[in-house]
């Protein structure tokens, strides 16, 4: 019997990870969008090609697979939602409210006798799946005692470097070889889903603060110190020995951070962080610090890459003057077709440095980061 699939989200990730390694599971994948010509493009295909850059990359060939605009066809989304073995979504975090519904419909659907659909939310985040099944939750209200036995949630912590495609790519995706796919096996009672290359571990919230903590900050930090040193592509920001020094920095106080709170070794985690750097100088992956450093007020609050971990460093009394180098960075970030860069600059010239940062970053006044975050914040409101 074939398994099923469906993945939220048939961007470049969905394609590029996701979907790959369900494809390479044997899975039969309904990818579901909500942009038209993607849908498509999908439907008219039997087959796309990830392409692997870089030491040791290799095309992996998908076929199998379709796609729905779950705008225009919610009821066809739901359907694939009942008769899935897994449901998968790479979407963004906020916008995981919106993939609740068709979520809840599809359980509404299901047979009681099948067995649970497995649900794991793959999102740069803390917590996604949990975020995820509380939305559910909410709109399933009263009818959710009925329904909780339909699906088992699990979260994910995932890594994968899919940069903005070269131009006429089509559906084909372009990625970097290495990944990780960090999921949660408690909830499966062990009958664990077939994912390859993906593992399974007790307790996965070190494995997401690791990643977001080096590999998001890492990213974020090269984006936006590149992008005032003039550059334009990633690996070439990290070759200026100046930015990646202070990426560096950044990522070892981060480093410190989870040294101190989740018992990483200090060697492994050095070693982690080389191999960030490495990925990220990949001169084949055509990363732009534009894209990565889109969407900087996100980026920027309470506990995202840089205010998270800087607050935790403060508060044990660790170094954060590398975070707060990249910090001051992304307050000049300036991207006229990215609307949060065009509304943090609004902000940054509408509020004075307290509201800003209050409204903003999410700290408390009384935060021992606090002061310093606003004394930053001053010099780009003046």
């Amino acid at each position: 019997m074939t398994k099923k699939a469906v993945h939220f989200g048939a961007g470049n990730i969905g394609r590029g990870f996701v979907g790959a390694l369900l494809h390479e599971g044997g899975y039969e994948i309904t990818f579901s969008d909500v942009a038209a010509p993607l849908v498509e493009a999908l439907n008219a295909a039997d087959s796309y090609v990830v392409h692997e850059v870089g030491d040791g990359g290799r095309d992996v060939t998908v076929t199998g697979f379709s796609a729905i605009n779950s705008a225009e066809n919610p009821e066809a989304v739901a359907a694939a939602v009942a008769a899935a073995d897994v449901v998968t979504c790479a979407v963004g975090p906020t916008i995981l409210k919106f993939v609740a519904p068709s979520i809840l419909a599809g359980l509404r659907e299901r047979s009681d006798d099948a067995a649970p659909v497995r649900v794991m939310a793959c999102e740069n985040a803390i917590g996604a799946t949990d975020t995820l099944r509380g939305h559910i939750e909410e709109l399933a209200g009263d009818d959710w005692a009925a329904l909780s036995a339909r699906a088992v949630f699990a979260n994910t912590a995932v890594d994968r470097i899919v940069p903005g495609q070269p131009e006429g790519a089509g559906i084909d995706v372009t990625v970097e070889p290495f990944f990780e796919w960090a999921i949660e096996q408690g909830p499966f009672a062990g009958d664990l889903p077939t994912i390859p290359g993906a593992h399974f571990v007790d307790e996965l919230g070190p494995y997401i603060e690791r990643k977001l903590f080096t590999v998001n900050t890492g990213h974020a930090a090269t984006a936006y110190l590149g992008a005032r040193a003039g550059f334009e592509k990633i690996s070439d920001a990290l070759a200026d020995e100046e930015v990646e020094r202070r990426v560096a920095a950044a990522i070892a106080e981060t480093s410190a951070v989870l040294a101190a709170k989740h018992g990483f070794a200090e060697e492994d985690l050095a070693e982690y962080r080389a191999t960030i750097l490495r990925r990220f100088k990949n001169p084949a992956l055509p990363d732009t610090v534009q894209r990565v450093g889109r969407q900087p007020l996100r980026k920027l609050s309470r506990h995202e890459r840089f205010i998270g971990p800087a607050a935790e460093a403060a508060e044990r009394g660790l170094g954060v003057m590398g975070l707060l180098t990249a910090i001051d960075a992304a307050l000049a970030f300036d991207d006229a077709d990215d609307a949060q860069a065009v509304e943090m600059r609004e902000k940054l010239s509408s509020l004075d440095a307290d509201a800003f940062t209050a409204e903003v970053t999410g700290l408390d006044a009384e935060h021992p980061l606090y002061a310093s975050v606003r004394d930053i914040v001053a010099r780009h409101t003046a």
